[in-house]
């Protein structure tokens, strides 16, 4: 009587750790699985299918099956690495697809330089050797910042971007700006909105037609050559 108690005993105890063992073995398996790649589950759209394939290829390298998990600061990461993007949209659907739309900033004019680089409505700088757009030329060592506060305060004066042929920085922080009737306007370093309205004031009237240069570099002065 008393073996047969231990033979169960036995038997009980093999039972317990076979299912101890299974339910080990299972947790492992599903969180191998989790965690697979999910290379076709990322769906990039707005850029060209070379550059689509490329962001995709970085995000799967970051993320897993399991979506939840996902950091958005890391997609990001990637997304910064692109100068042509202007903006983007991150949707997450469950359980393992991430869709990204991406919106292409606009190329507004070429830098004068051998890198033969654009430059976007964000401001930054693009490498696009093949683009064929007809854009003005920037000239002069110039940062995004500089950039998007002439361009704010030349959208909101009476002239349109299109309408500028060359544009000309200088470090003492002013431009200098071509417009297409090869009329140059020498702006000063502040209130560029206010001498730009005033230049554009001054050639509607035709009184100065054969002026080619106004310069308002110096505050209440107006010079007209």
């Amino acid at each position: 009587m008393h073996q047969s108690i231990n033979k169960k005993n036995k038997i009980i105890i093999y039972l317990i750790w076979f299912f101890l063992l299974s339910t080990t073995g299972g947790k492992f398996a599903v969180s191998q699985n989790d965690y697979s790649p999910i290379d076709n589950n990322i769906k990039i759209e707005g850029l060209s299918d070379i550059e689509n394939s490329k962001i995709s290829n970085e995000i799967s390298n970051l993320f897993y099956r399991n979506v939840f998990f996902i950091k958005k600061k890391e997609i990001n990461k990637v997304m910064n690495k692109y100068n042509i993007i202007e903006e983007y949209n991150i949707k997450r659907i469950y359980p393992s697809t991430i869709n990204v739309k991406i919106k292409p900033t606009k190329y507004l004019a070429r830098v004068s330089n051998e890198d033969q680089l654009l430059v976007g409505a964000n401001g930054k700088l693009i490498k696009a050797e093949d683009n064929g757009e007809k854009l003005p030329y920037i000239f002069g060592e110039f940062n995004s910042k500089d950039f998007l506060i002439i361009k704010k305060s030349i959208n909101q004066s009476k002239f349109k971007f299109s309408e500028l042929k060359t544009l000309f920085f200088f470090k003492s922080n002013r431009w200098d700006i071509l417009i297409n009737s090869d009329i140059l306007i020498k702006l000063p370093s502040k209130n560029s909105l206010d001498s730009l309205n005033l230049a554009y004031k001054i050639i509607s009237t035709g009184d100065f037609e054969k002026s080619k240069i106004i310069d308002l570099r110096i505050k209440n002065r107006l010079i007209l050559k």
